[in-house]
């Protein structure tokens, strides 16, 4: 989500003096002096971030109180995740994931023709019937939020018997020098669990059971 750079930065000084958790009482006059503008600029840029529904305002007896909405905090989150590009990602990501059991989705997924042979031609490989599934650890998830924001390989979504296929990006990883891929929906939701295709099957070949942990390596760099 992008976000005006003017709503950016009365964004992050509400969110510095609380606003993400609760409301903060603030003046328009205080607010101006946090962000250099006058008083009667500060009450319109916060009308403005109401009318957008980046923050919700309470009229009380004696101080305006703010708090950022859902909205709001998600335009904060995507702007870090754009500095965490710069200064800390190179050409590839390292997630850490604990092994876990799958609702047996993948297979049926994987093993669409239309599916297959795009796996096929886009990534080198024809996978193994299923996915590894992956519940990653609290610590990496901002590191899945990153890998969403960049556009991997496109695999074609399709139809077939009235049924939807949709698309999913792929990109390419490795676990342990085994060369794999990372999958995500391409209208990806918010997930804790990492799903990755190979060739082979990954818990056989590398000995893995339910509970084990392990770290993926995936390819960032883009063309």
């Amino acid at each position: 989500m992008d976000i005006n750079e003017k709503f950016s930065t009365a964004l992050k000084q509400i969110a510095l003096l609380g606003g993400i958790n609760d409301y903060i009482a603030i003046s328009s006059r205080e607010l101006g002096e946090k962000l250099s503008l006058s008083q009667q600029s500060a009450s319109k840029r916060i009308l403005e971030l109401l009318e957008e529904g980046y923050i919700l305002r309470d009229l009380g007896a004696r101080k305006q109180r703010i708090k950022i909405t859902k909205k709001g905090l998600d335009a904060l989150r995507a702007e870090y995740y754009e500095y965490q590009r710069i200064f800390e990602m190179k050409d590839h990501l390292t997630i850490k994931g604990i092994v876990s059991a799958g609702m047996g989705e993948g297979q049926y997924y994987v093993n669409q023709p239309e599916y297959q042979e795009q796996f096929k031609e886009k990534l080198g490989f024809a996978p193994f019937e299923g996915t590894l599934n992956l519940k990653i650890v609290s610590s990496d998830l901002p590191k899945m939020e990153m890998l969403r924001r960049i556009d991997g390989i496109a695999i074609d979504g399709f139809h077939r018997n009235g049924r939807t296929f949709g698309e999913v990006r792929a990109y390419p990883a490795s676990m342990h020098n085994i060369d794999c891929a990372v999958i995500l929906p391409s209208r990806s939701h918010y997930s804790e669990v990492m799903e990755i295709l190979c060739k082979y099957s990954l818990r056989r070949t590398l000995g893995l059971n339910d509970g084990d942990m392990v770290e993926v390596r995936i390819d960032t760099e883009e063309d």
